[in-house]
């Protein structure tokens, strides 16, 4: 039997990182996950919170608890980590992934999938909204360079073979992949504008409370919030090749744990037929095993993704076959965050992209 890959998870205490912990301690080709916290973290080594029954596919029985331990270079090697996945702050993997460079770690074989926002963006006005300080700018810029966005519908070529992996965002994840077919085919009128509405639920601002995210402010309450400044917006603009004046996009703060809706507005250059639409759909996912397109009128609802890896996309088109609403949904969480993550993981390894998704 061919040897487990062995995996490391840097954040494995926060929402996305738990949810990528339960993922890799069950997947068929993956060792017991090694979790990992900063030193500056406050938890003490033990058990992960939230991590019951992670058996380590054979390492661990079914009741163990896998200890959190904190994070250092030679843990992993110690372990022989041969990917590690980053669920940190942008600032401290835009750090780390540099500091793993200058070590010369990613070119002797450690491979790296980042959930973070810190490798996404190759522009630098999209990307100044993170205010990053690369203390060693070459070693940046060249992982800038060579960092692939981590879209396994539209990046799956490059991913095979990536040393890094930037897991992209949940609500960019949404939105890029409702667009992309129309785009690609170049029927949508981008001169007239495109508005995205999208709506997550509360765990996509993070574990770390805020007077935001308090049960107090958000339940029985819908918001809007970083209208025009939100850090995803330049992943939409630079996948899609859309120029900021030709896409309005919107978050919200929905009262519920996850999900993502995103409801996107497009005017057509032309007059079309419903299945001329849903063709465009068809054809461009055609084989891809984690985006579901409804048939029209039938549209997407957030309960039919939650707690799975799909992005389910639908559509309606008015009567005068120009006006095109779109609507996205997923799991924030998952195809929004870890389930992507381990999606990519499966293309890096030659596996199929269903293996321990299903």
């Amino acid at each position: 039997m061919a040897a487990k890959l062995k995996t490391a998870v840097l954040g494995a205490t926060g929402y996305s990182g738990l949810e990528l912990a339960r993922l890799l301690g069950r997947h068929p080709r993956t060792d017991a996950p090694l979790l990992l916290r900063r030193n500056a973290e406050r938890e003490t080594d033990g058990p992960a919170a939230g991590l019951p029954h992670i058996s380590g596919n054979g390492n661990h029985s079914a009741n163990d608890n896998l200890p959190v331990q904190p994070f250092s270079w030679s843990a992993l090697g110690q372990h022989r980590v041969e990917l590690l996945f980053l669920a940190t702050p942008h600032s401290v993997s835009r750090d780390l992934v540099t500091e793993a460079m200058t070590r010369g770690m990613l070119t002797r074989g450690l491979r790296v999938v980042d959930l973070s926002g810190a490798w996404r963006l190759k522009q630098e006005q999209h990307r100044a909204v993170y205010g990053f300080k690369d203390a060693n700018a070459q070693t940046a810029a060249e992982l800038t360079e060579r960092a692939v966005y981590g879209l396994p519908e539209l990046n799956a070529d490059q991913i095979t073979s990536a040393a890094l992996v930037a897991n992209p965002g949940c609500y960019a994840t949404s939105i890029i992949l409702a667009l992309a077919p129309l785009l690609s085919a170049g029927i949508v009128d981008c001169e007239h504008g495109i508005i995205s509405d999208s709506k997550s639920g509360v765990s996509g601002a993070g574990k770390e409370p805020t007077a935001r995210t308090h049960f107090v402010s958000v339940a029985d309450n819908f918001s809007a919030y970083s209208v025009f400044g939100h850090r995803h917006t330049g992943e939409i603009l630079e996948q899609l090749a859309l120029s900021s004046s030709q896409l309005i996009f919107t978050p919200h703060l929905l009262p519920i744990p996850r999900g993502i809706l995103s409801t996107i507005y497009v005017s057509l250059k032309r007059e079309m037929t419903a299945d001329e639409i849903q063709a465009c759909f068809h054809d461009f996912y055609k084989g891809k095993r984690w985006v579901r397109v409804f048939p029209a009128p039938s549209l997407p609802e957030i309960q039919f993704s939650v707690h799975t890896n799909y992005c389910d996309l639908g559509f309606c088109l008015a009567r005068d076959g120009r006006r095109l609403v779109l609507v996205s949904c997923l799991d924030n969480l998952l195809k929004g965050a870890a389930g992507q993550a381990v999606q990519n993981m499966n293309l890096m390894y030659g596996w199929d992209e269903a293996e321990g998704l299903q």
